[in-house]
Parts: structure tokens; sequence; C-alpha cells
């Protein structure tokens, strides 16, 4: 039984070399990857037991083991051929790149929201003829290249591709090459709707959790809501815009307000202006209830202390979190902010590596953490931040803004990570954001406010619907992964040391 067991291996083994050597000779362009199946799911289904193996001829035996190994996929022998790339009108702009290999595997992965595609073609000379499934390696060959928040978008972007295409090589889903699952489906938070009328907006929120199913929600508590109300705002009319508002984002103008960090601006919030903004998180827990958690963000640019103030007020409806109440860099004040108020804080969405996220962590400056997988570092650096706050006490929730590549990204690192809380998805009053993907298992992307974890199929589990991207492309750029030949060559010694 021993001996003839051994020798079908090392017949299948070299029908497989030879295979494979013939397939690379005869073509540089291999068609795509075909479905895998697992060896002794196959024999199951197929009707062949272990047992009867033996009472087959060696010949015929081979011939049905072997029957459906796809001989492109070998992945020692795995090269990354090429990037190209597509600009979706997800959040404005997001990039979408697709890696090629030698055998027609290929990866899908995304450049954070707003972030500019060259992000990651600039990369595309420092990983051509590198295996793909080295993952980490070619992570710490262009992680020098990442920066905070959308600077990071190429690299992540990259990094996505990778375990895409890694797990296609090797018939796993992504989460399971990150160490395995924690959970099977992947709690989400999203927006609360907003609207014209108090009444409106309790029937949106309504269809938001009956409907909908979400069982977390988020809200902005902005001092833009209290614009045109009189003795609430300190300083407010120096910094608005020509339209009169305070516009936290799209002004180029580098020392207009939404470029100015927090501690620069000198606004402050009256008690007038506390008591308005209290009021409206009132309306929304009264609606709510309190079974469904609620975080808040987007408050405005003003200083620790009137973050503290502002944290104080909303303390009595038991909100979810305060999220970037300070910029991520000032360490000392976030702990200020924490240990002042009971409202537990989190930021971390632009925060590039583990090794930034260290000094919150280690300092307990917040009470939970936000990475941005798009902008953190990808899957598996996500992960290690995870499980690094977890030694400290501290849970993660992850930011989301894009399409549905960087969200399966991080539902595969949010499966394997076990002190995740809730991953944000922006884009559920969007008709067509699920259309733009296609699950490889047939599952739904997402099902009652959660999303369902591919079990079995390999890679991130989707692919794109190509019509339906082409017909969401950004106007200034209609191209669809077209090839990328000026991004080839490597004109620089990129070394960061002597």
């Amino acid at each position: 039984m021993k001996n003839i067991i051994q020798e079908i291996k090392e017949q299948t083994r070299i029908a497989e070399c030879t295979q494979r050597q013939k397939a690379l000779v005869e073509s540089k362009s291999l068609p795509k990857e075909e479905p895998r199946r697992d060896f002794l799911k196959k024999m199951a289904l197929g009707g062949l037991t272990l047992g009867g193996l033996v009472s087959l001829p060696i010949e015929e035996t081979l011939a049905h083991t072997t029957s459906r190994v796809n001989r492109n996929s070998a992945p020692s022998d795995l090269k990354i051929t090429d990037m190209r790339y597509c600009v979706t009108r997800v959040m404005g702009r997001t990039a979408i790149i697709r890696i090629d290999t030698n055998q027609g595997i290929y990866g899908l992965g995304e450049v954070r929201d707003g972030a500019d595609e060259r992000y990651a073609l600039f990369l595309k000379s420092r990983i051509i003829g590198e295996n793909p499934c080295n993952v980490e390696k070619i992570f710490r060959m262009i992680k020098q290249f990442g920066g905070d928040s959308r600077q990071a978008g190429g690299v992540c972007a990259v990094e996505m591709a990778l375990w895409d295409i890694c797990g296609k090589a090797y018939n796993v889903p992504a989460w399971q090459l990150l160490g395995g699952l924690y959970r099977d489906k992947v709690r989400l938070y999203a927006d609360t709707p907003e609207a014209s009328s108090v009444e409106e907006q309790k029937k949106l929120i309504q269809y938001r959790i009956e409907e909908q199913g979400y069982t977390w929600l988020k809200m902005d508590v902005s001092i833009g809501e209290l614009r045109g109300k009189p003795g609430t705002v300190v300083n407010s009319k120096f910094w608005e815009n020509n339209q009169g508002r305070l516009a936290q984002w799209g002004d180029n103008n580098y020392m207009a307000y939404a470029n100015r960090m927090h501690p620069f601006t000198q606004i402050q919030i009256t008690d007038k202006g506390l008591e308005e903004l209290a009021r409206i998180v009132e309306n929304v827990r009264g609606m709510v209830g309190y079974d469904v958690p609620i975080s808040t963000d987007h408050y405005g640019h003003f200083d620790l202390n009137n973050g503290i103030r502002l944290g104080r007020a909303l303390e009595k409806y038991r909100l979810a979190w305060l999220e970037d109440v300070v910029p991520w860099q000032y360490t000392e004040q976030w702990k200020s902010i924490t240990e002042a108020i009971e409202t537990p804080t989190i930021t971390g969405e632009d925060i590039y590596l583990l090794s930034n996220f260290k000094n919150l962590i280690h300092n307990r400056a917040v009470d939970l953490i936000h990475p941005d997988l798009a902008s953190s570092g990808g899957l598996l650096e996500t992960k290690r931040i995870g499980d690094y706050a977890q030694e400290f006490g501290i849970g993660m929730a992850m930011h989301q803004a894009g399409t549905p590549i960087s969200f399966m990204a991080n539902v595969h690192c949010a499966a394997a990570t076990e002190n995740f809380l809730s991953l944000e998805h922006h884009s559920v009053d969007v008709p067509w954001w699920e259309d733009l993907v296609k699950t490889t298992d047939g599952r739904k992307l997402i099902e009652k406010g959660y999303a369902n974890v591919p079990l079995n199929a390999p890679g991130l589990g989707i692919e794109l619907n190509d019509e339906v991207v082409k017909e969401h492309l950004i106007e200034k750029d209609k191209s669809y992964f077209e090839p990328t030949p000026q991004w080839d060559d490597r004109r620089s010694h990129d070394r960061t040391w002597s």
C-alpha cells in the first residue's frame, strides 16, 4: 500500500513538471487560471476513495487525480510581468490596479480614495520579475515609498494585489494566508442618512436599521452645523471660504482652514454651540435607541480644550467613540483628551505602518485604533497593528471608503484579527457600488449589515464586472487597464542607507 502511494506521488510530480515546462515554453501569455479544486475533495466528489486507488491501474489513477490540475499555476515559478490601472468615480476618484503574472493569474488592488494612481505605477519597475507570493519581501522593498494617509496608497494597493494573486495560486482565501479565521461575517458601520426634517431622517434611519440591517451607525457632529447661528462659534468668520463655510476638504490654498491643523485656528465653541451640537446627537440617539452603537466624527478644526468640552457635553449619550478630535501626530494631546472624558477616543485612518501606531498604543493615548488598510500598509501590516494593540488592551475598528476591492481586503483582514470591532462602509447609498464586482463563490457581498467572508473562494474572492466599472470611470481618464510601458524602467538608486 505504502509503495503504491509513493509511486503515484512520484509519477504525479513527474507529470506536473513536464506539463509545466511545456506550458512555459509554448506561451509567455498564458490563459487566466481556472478554478482549482482541492485534491481530496475532488476524489470524494468523483467517487474515488483512497482505498479505491489501490484497485485501479496506475495510469487510470493518475489520469483521475490530475485531470483538473491547472498546470499554469506553479507558485514557485510565478513572476510579475505587468501593472495596469483604471480610475473609478467612487469617492470622487479611486484607482484600481491589476498586477499580471507569467501564468495568467492576476491580482486586484486599490489606491486609497482621492489618491493618485501614480503612487502605485511608480512601483512597477521595482516589482517586475519578482515572485508575487513573496509578499512580505516585496512589501519591505517598496514600503519606503509610502507615506501617511493617501501617500501610502500605492504601496497598499500593491500589497492587496499580491495577496489576491497568492491566494489564487494556492487556492485559499486571503484570510487563510494571514493565519486563519476568527469570524465568518464582518460587522459593518454606516453613516446615518441626512434629511431636511427630523421626521424624514427618522424614516431613513429606520430603513438603515430595519431594512438594510445595520447594527452600528456613525454621524458627523460638526461645527459646520452651527453656521448661521449667532453666538455659537468664536473666530469662525476669519476661516470661512467664499461660500461662507468652514470647508474641511478641497481647498488648495495651503493656509486655508481645510489645511490648518486643529491647534492653529483658535476657533472655540461657546456653551450655546455645545448645546446645539448636543441637541443634534440627542435627536439621533432618540431615533436609534441604545441597542445600536453611534460613532462620531468631523467635529471641526479646534484645539484639545474645546475637544474636551465637546466630549463632556456628549458623554450622557454614550457614544461609541470620538474620532480624530485632533491630528493623530499629537500623542500627548490625545492622552490629555482620553484621560479627561469617558467616551472612547479613536484615531488612525491616516497612519502608515505599525511603527507609527506604537507611540499612541504604548502611551494608551487612545482607547481604540482606526487604521485604513489602504493607508496603514495593507492586509498583513494592518493585522499586525491590530495584534499589537490587543497586547495593550486596545480594540481595532477599521476605516474604509473605497471600492469593493479595498472593502474585501478589509474583510479578509478583519476576519483574521481577533480584536476587530467594526468596519466602515462608506458607499451604502451608492446604487452601483456592489455591482462593480462579482463574488467568485456566488455569495452576497453584504447581507443585513454584515460582509460575508468568502470561506472557499481563493484570493480576495471577487472579480471585476468590467462593463459596470467602465460605466463609472472618471471623465478625465476613460482608459481601462491599458499597457503602461512608460513605468517599466527604474531610474533611481533606492537604498536608504550607506
